[in-house]
């Protein structure tokens, strides 16, 4: 697991702790990215519609990664 991983990691679960995303939709996104898929956790969860560009930005502002 790489840094890119970790921070994927965290993200998602930073996410089901706020109630916007489900462990399952975690666990998709971050299997899309272990087979190659290059955009950032935000973005796939953004493009496949389980979360909208708000809530990436409130976790980015909630965990200070502002």
């Amino acid at each position: 697991m790489d840094a890119e991983d970790i921070i994927s990691v965290k993200i998602g679960q930073g996410l089901v702790k706020m109630g916007e995303m489900t462990e399952d939709q975690v666990q998709e996104i971050l299997t899309l990215q272990e087979k190659g898929d290059q955009r950032l956790f935000g973005e796939i969860a953004v493009d496949t519609g389980y979360i909208d560009l708000l809530s990436v930005i409130r976790y980015m502002e909630s965990s200070g990664m502002e």
